[in-house]
């Protein structure tokens, strides 16, 4: 028997269940033909297995697990074999612990530093997030284990991110915010993609044909399913139809009662539904093979390892070493044991490793820097400040100067507090607390070897660079960070790290600073092509640290460029050698940019990098190939990648402002006629800044007109307003009181991870908080909340949602009796849905 005669033997009603989640964890199982579920976990750089029992809404539910540096980490390794290696660890833990996906790695592309989840994701280029994921992936997948890439797609800021629409054209899409999950797809063939909640030029990701059809299947061969983010559905059979496969988590019944109610209507044909039931049991039996069972077979028994926590740790602070960024260095590193050193900031006693959000691992040790450096010498420490709070204590900063000045070398230990970034919201700005920016001030006053190690999950700006000695960018390297930190400062490693996005000076520098994160409705894309490094080079502006920076214990020369071409694609050789005393490790960086081109094209962009370990005066010979995509531009005229004939500039170096080394390549095939753009249309995207757009420009980008981006005043509320939305509407203000009330008294906003939690509440659409509850609240009910903020059969919608005394439980808001006797059936319900909103918290 094959998948596709299985799923001919299943009902309409058992199909429709097989499209949804079993619960927030497992797909359905149906006993009647032997199919079992399979179960998911967060990921991605740990496993976050929610534990059977306990708060759901309690981020330490979820079982310990190795937490590895996050992927910002992760991706300035630049090591594929090392992010593989990653991989393959998790894989064995998933098997462990008997989970069949991992939900992850997550590569949306770094568009601006304020992304309260940039933590999480790769880079601000797509070629270092395709690569690296697709080593990730490889690893993980080599174990039998699945992963679910995301989030696809253009999910580039936090604030609003399940309404949102990100107005882009389609050659910006192809060439920056799609490229990285082509790559994927199309090397290390991903078993599952999870779809993203936000909405592409006016289309939800949930529902995009053109995208989960047309792109990720036609054009890229994708063969798994795919899945949504938890609670991104927007219309369940429109979804099927387009693609989506499997919502996740379960939506209690409402979505199969849609997709059941759409075929028999004739709204939907049952074959895409049967599509999507065959992609979902195609990866079903790839982990559990019940296949072979039901056609007569041997079961095939998956080994389970027993999981070295240990052995992982140490393989957690291999990469934390490998990932770290040495940013400064004017010769306070590496420490001398024998030195007076004083550690300063409480970062370095109680380290931050990780972000906040479903990303959150349980860790099963944490050793932070002060306790790791008594391996090496005594180190005297001090409070400096609270990791938590943007409070200046003054007795703790004089304290901390007085010590600094008596030490041979002060190393403060600064960074970002949790609340600072984290999934849900964005970050507000680039700084970091005010008492640890004058702290630094201060503390460099009176120390001249003053060293700053940062903690942080995206680029912060340093006011005080020009004061300190020597900058180590930490990240969030994981649990073993605070080892990797001492390993790195002390020099038992040499640091090899390089920045995979830009540090720019402020955040008014970057390109989508007018345009981050938008409007109500919309954030415009109106940058296009110049994101992150294409954009500082193209304007020729300065930056804090530039992309592909970092510095070493060494240095290393480069030499012998040798550039072969073939049709429409090239090889480069080069020579990279050790030339100081210590062992090191040299990332060498291949850019491309075309001479003299007919289309607005980045000044150049990074086709290709490798990773060389040498030992002092070692040479190596260091050959990369660049295939046609390396040169290729995305033609929306032509619909199709094309390679413009004439002179390529082929730039080899150690970051994308340190270049080493240059040649030509040159094409000489026939011609395209086919340009969509001139320079007279665009002028600013082929020579002026296009961080400032014109709304005729933009929309001569887009073919078409700019979208509505605020929300009118007379436009009604639908099933896809959200709660945000509502506070406007004399109703709405009445039940979000309600909701807030339901939360204080659960203590909701005391636990860890509050901040997302209450940011995902206020920008949830309510159809998703129907969907989201479990069957607690109905579509009618949430189709009645929305008539309730029209104004619309205000006694029938009060009625139906069990809230006729709202106006008299509202007035005692704020007075214990009120709290006690009545938070409201309908304000309990709603604090369920979000605490479910990922079962992640």
């Amino acid at each position: 028997m094959t998948i596709k005669e299985l799923v001919s033997q299943l009902t309409l009603q058992e199909k429709a269940k097989l499209a949804g989640g079993a619960d927030a964890w497992h797909t359905a199982a149906i006993e009647r033909l032997g199919i079992p579920e399979i179960t998911v976990s967060d990921g991605p750089h740990g496993l976050r297995k929610v534990a059977n029992s306990g708060d759901v809404a309690d981020l330490s539910q979820s079982r310990q697990a190795v937490c590895f540096p996050a992927g910002v980490c992760l991706a300035s390794t630049f090591n594929r074999n090392l992010a593989e290696h990653v991989g393959e660890l998790l894989g064995n833990e998933c098997l462990a612990e008997e989970v069949d996906i991992l939900l992850g790695p997550a590569i949306n592309i770094k568009r601006s530093p304020l992304c309260g989840r940039n933590f999480e994701y790769l880079s601000e280029d797509p070629y270092v997030a395709g690569q690296i994921s697709s080593a990730y992936i490889k690893g993980v997948q080599s174990k039998g284990v699945g992963v679910s890439l995301k989030h696809f797609a253009a999910n580039n800021q936090e604030k609003r991110r399940m309404t949102v629409s990100a107005v882009v054209d389609e050659r910006t899409l192809r060439e920056i915010y799609l490229a990285a999950f082509e790559e994927a797809v199309k090397t290390a063939h991903p078993d599952t993609l999870m779809c993203s909640y936000n909405r592409i030029n006016g289309v939800y990701s949930s529902e995009n044909p053109w995208l989960l059809n047309k792109v990720l299947r036609d054009e890229w061969g994708f063969d798994g399913f795919v899945m949504s983010d938890w609670g991104a559905v927007n219309d369940r059979p429109s979804g099927v139809e387009a693609g989506l496969d499997l919502e996740m988590p379960s939506s209690g019944g409402i979505s199969e009662e849609q997709i059941i109610d759409a075929v028999e209507s004739g709204r939907l044909k049952e074959e895409y539904l049967d599509k999507a039931v065959e992609h979902i049991l195609n990866k079903v039996d790839r982990y559990t093979g019940f296949m072979d069972v039901k056609n007569g077979n041997a079961p095939t028994e998956k080994q389970r390892p027993v999981f070295d926590y240990v052995a992982d740790h140490k393989e957690a602070r291999k990469v934390a070493r490998e990932g770290m960024v040495l940013l400064k260095n004017d010769g306070a590193l590496p420490l001398n044991k024998d030195q007076k050193i004083l550690f300063i900031g409480e970062f370095a006693k109680k380290p931050r490793y990780q972000g906040g959000g479903s990303s959150h691992i349980n860790p099963t040790r944490v050793i932070s820097a002060l306790s790791a450096s008594t391996r090496h010498t005594l180190v005297e420490y001090t409070k400096g400040f609270s990791a938590t709070k943007d409070i200046v204590e003054d007795n703790l900063i004089d304290e901390a100067v007085d010590k600094a000045a008596a030490a041979d070398v002060a190393v403060i230990f600064a960074g970002l507090p949790d609340s600072f970034e984290s999934e849900g919201y964005d970050r507000e700005h680039m700084r970091l607390p005010q008492c640890q920016n004058r702290l630094i001030r201060e503390v460099a006053k009176v120390q001249p070897n003053t060293v700053v190690v940062l903690h942080n999950g995206s680029p912060v700006s340093m006011p005080w660079i020009g004061n300190v000695n020597a900058v180590l960018e930490a990240y969030l390297a994981g649990e073993a960070s605070g080892e990797a930190v001492v390993d790195i400062l002390f020099g038992v490693t040499n640091p090899s790290g390089k920045l995979a996005e830009t540090f720019p000076i402020s955040i008014k520098d970057t390109p989508c600073y007018d345009n981050f994160p938008g409007n109500r409705l919309t954030v415009e894309y109106r940058e296009g092509l110049f994101v992150g490094y294409r954009y500082y080079d193209r304007v020729d502006m300065n930056v804090l640290f530039p992309f592909g920076h970092g510095l070493s214990y060494t240095t290393f020369g480069y030499s012998g460029l040798e550039l072969k071409t073939g049709d429409k694609c090239a090889t480069v050789s080069f020579k990279v050698k050790n030339t100081g005393k210590v062992a090191g490790a040299e990332v060498a960086q291949v850019y491309v940019g075309k001479t003299g081109s007919k289309v607005f094209r980045p000044l150049r962009e990074l086709k290709g990098f490798e990773k060389v370990f040498l030992a002092p005066g070692e040479e190596k010979e260091i050959t990369i190939e660049l295939n046609e995509r390396a040169f290729s531009y995305y033609c929306v005229g032509a619909h199709k990648w094309c390679v413009e004939p004439g002179a390529y500039t082929i730039s080899v170096g150690s970051s994308s402002r340190d270049i080493r080394l240059r040649g030509d390549v040159w094409f000489n095939h026939e011609e395209y006629d086919i340009w969509q753009y001139t320079r007279d249309e665009l002028p600013t995207y082929y020579f002026g800044d296009p961080s400032s757009v014109s709304d005729s420009e933009f929309e001569k980008l887009l073919c078409g007109p700019i979208p509505e981006s605020v929300r009118r005043a007379d436009d009604p509320f639908t099933l896809n307003s959200t709660i945000e939305d509502a506070r406007s509407s004399r109703w709405g203000s009445r039940v979000i009181k309600l909701i807030e009330l339901a939360e204080k008294s659960k203590g909701v906003v005391k636990k860890e991870g509050s901040g997302m939690f209450i940011a995902m509440i206020n920008e949830m659409p309510f159809h998703s908080v129907a969907c989201m509850s479990g069957g607690k609240i109905t579509i009618d009910m949430a189709e009645a909340i929305v008539g309730l903020l029209n104004n619309e059969n205000v006694g029938g919608n009060l009625k139906l949602l069990g809230l006729s005394g709202v106006d008299s439980v509202v007035s005692k808001i704020g007075g214990k009796e009120g709290i006690k006797r009545k938070v409201s059936d309908m304000a309990e319900h709603v604090k369920e849905t979000a605490s479910k909103v990922k079962e992640r918290l």
